[in-house]
């Protein structure tokens, strides 16, 4: 299986739902996957996997070299960078932004009894900076801005330097000049060879960062495209995966789509 995330024949179903289709999914080291759909499309399900916090109904998962149900999640989660609203939903709102980072070295939302070594937070504070939020380290999470917390949380999840980086909808709320700031930091991150793997979700074409290497196409739960980016982002393929005739626009790096006349 792939080194860093393999897929093969895997389904969710809960009752008669079924979540995900028969996914045949691969990622490799140094590639930098982002995954669309419409609302409902089994983005969100396929991250949990990925992320080792779900385990399909059936078929195989294979995950920085380890098998899904043969491994101990606790010690494979922490290789695995996570940014998701699910998890930001746990995080104490009267955390301070430094603590918010610095838990993630042990995996934890919450900081307790537990101690940090000063290396730990050092590097907390230094991601904060990469993120524009050192001056803020002191600052408690809930009184962000929802930009300023996504920053935050990219940060978190970069803490154990992972394998692999997984973020869930990270523009989601964000105003356009949030999003555009948020694209551009991603962007960079993206470019950076020593960045692990990642996987961007998102149901915004105007989100897809430069310099992201692969596509997913989800309808249903079912994969419509996957592949080398500009292969897979055709106006066929997003029309289908959409359910609507699109016109699709390339700039630079940056796709727009609008309704086809």
């Amino acid at each position: 299986m792939s080194d860093v995330l393999e897929l093969a024949g895997v389904n969710v179903v809960r009752g008669s739902k079924k979540l995900l289709a028969e996914i045949n999914w691969q990622v490799n080291e140094g590639e930098r996957w982002v995954v669309l759909g419409p609302n409902g499309a089994g983005k969100t399900t396929l991250l949990q996997i990925a992320a080792a916090r779900l385990h399909p109904s059936s078929g195989e998962v294979g995950i920085l070299d380890e098998v899904l149900g043969a491994v101990d999640v606790f010690e494979l989660r922490p290789r695995i960078g996570l940014s998701s609203a699910a998890l930001a939903n746990n995080i104490p709102g009267d955390e301070t932004v430094l603590n918010v980072v610095v838990t993630a070295a042990y995996g934890v939302t919450g900081r307790w009894q537990e101690g940090y070594e000063k290396d730990d937070e050092r590097r907390a504070f230094a991601l904060l900076n990469d993120w524009g939020m050192g001056p803020m380290l002191n600052r408690k999470f809930f009184t962000l801005s929802e930009g300023e917390r996504k920053r935050v949380q990219i940060a978190r999840a970069l803490m154990t330097d992972p394998e692999l980086l997984l973020l869930d909808e990270p523009g989601a709320g964000l105003d356009l000049a949030g999003r555009e700031d948020l694209v551009h930091q991603l962007s960079e991150l993206a470019k950076d060879p020593l960045a692990p793997a990642m996987v961007l979700v998102t149901h915004h074409l105007e989100e897809v960062p430069p310099g992201f290497t692969h596509a997913l196409l989800l309808r249903d739960g079912e994969i419509v495209a996957a592949g080398p980016l500009a292969q897979t982002l055709s106006q066929e393929n997003l029309s289908k995966t959409f359910g609507l005739s699109l016109t699709l626009v390339e700039n630079n790096g940056r796709y727009t789509a609008t309704a086809s006349n």
